[in-house]
């Protein structure tokens, strides 16, 4: 059966909405017909609409617990009516019930150096680098002007999100991440759909690049023997307490939460007891939850890791 978009009016009793808000509504059920789940963004923002962990009421669809914008991504054509005739919302997209791997090709900001590459650069180097051209494949123009790259996740895999993994400039959105869907706009612009063919399968040599375990980029500062033999799982602790930190911050204090967190983890980072890009990559998914975006996230997190390395003191000996 085709699901048509509402031409304006009221609908089975709910209240009518603007034209964006139609227009939003049809990209909302495209998304769902290709199979892949979505859910409300707020209006002209980046961020899931509805009520975050910290104050769900567990009540309704969080009855039995609090639902992840993942958890309540659908591909149902009337909870999608019902959802977008309520409200003119941007249109997230669950990757990873969707099967997708997004690779996500950044801008540069303005406050890059001169002759800093861009995603897209940095990605082209990286194919040439690996003797691979540039796949094609499904292709979303981001509302600043970078790019989003659908392919399909390996049967059986279930790749998360990472960032910076593959390059500077390069993130990735699989299990725990979403990306913003075409016809979506904020005050950057406009979500613009590019390539329509269907998502190509993830390169092998790209699947292999995303799972294999980078070394530390920081030789560690010495310390005695004593402290290396808890310091992993202590390290460990911390970085959990802080992502949980970060995760339940409230808007006003995220980014600021963020910085602190990941500062009080960076010795850690520096001393060698977590990689860096693990580090990096826990903090960017827990800023991300609280209601970030990817950059906030992505800015803060290098600056307050290079003041951790560069200023921490070498580890003290354990009585």
């Amino acid at each position: 059966m085709t699901h048509q978009p509402p031409s304006g009016g009221e609908i089975d009793g709910l209240p009518s909405i603007d034209l964006p808000g139609l227009d939003l509504l049809a990209h909302a059920i495209a998304a769902a017909g290709r199979g892949w789940p979505v859910f409300p963004l707020r209006p002209r923002d980046k961020r899931p609409a509805g009520h975050p962990e910290r104050s769900c009421p567990r009540t309704g669809r969080c009855a039995a617990g609090h639902r992840t914008p993942e958890q309540r991504a659908t591909t149902d054509p009337d909870l999608i009516t019902a959802a977008w005739t309520h409200a003119p919302y941007n249109v997230g997209l669950a990757t990873g019930p969707a099967g997708l791997l997004v690779v996500d090709l950044d801008t540069v900001k303005a406050t890059d150096e001169k002759g800093t590459p861009d995603g897209v650069t940095t990605f082209e180097a990286l194919c040439e680098r690996a003797g691979h051209a540039v796949p094609l494949t499904h292709r979303v123009r981001t509302a600043r002007g970078g790019t989003h790259l659908y392919f399909t996740q390996p049967a059986g895999a279930q790749l998360r999100n990472t960032a910076g993994k593959l390059g500077p400039r390069i993130d990735t959105r699989g299990w725990g991440g979403y990306v913003v869907a075409p016809g979506s706009t904020t005050p950057a612009g406009t979500y613009e759909l590019l390539d329509s063919r269907p998502p190509v399968p993830l390169p092998g040599w790209l699947h292999t690049a995303l799972t294999t375990p980078r070394e530390p980029t920081h030789t560690p500062t010495p310390a005695p023997a004593v402290a290396l033999g808890n310091g992993r799982r202590v390290a460990e602790v911390a970085l959990e307490r802080e992502t949980a930190a970060v995760r339940a911050a409230q808007e006003g204090g995220r980014n600021a939460r963020l910085l602190a967190s990941v500062r009080a983890v960076g010795r850690f980072v520096a001393w060698g007891d977590i990689p860096r890009h693990v580090a990096e990559e826990a903090f960017q998914g827990a800023g991300e939850a609280a209601g970030l975006t990817a950059s906030e996230c992505r800015s803060t997190i290098r600056s307050a890791l290079d003041w951790s390395i560069r200023t921490a003191r070498p580890r003290q000996a354990v009585a």
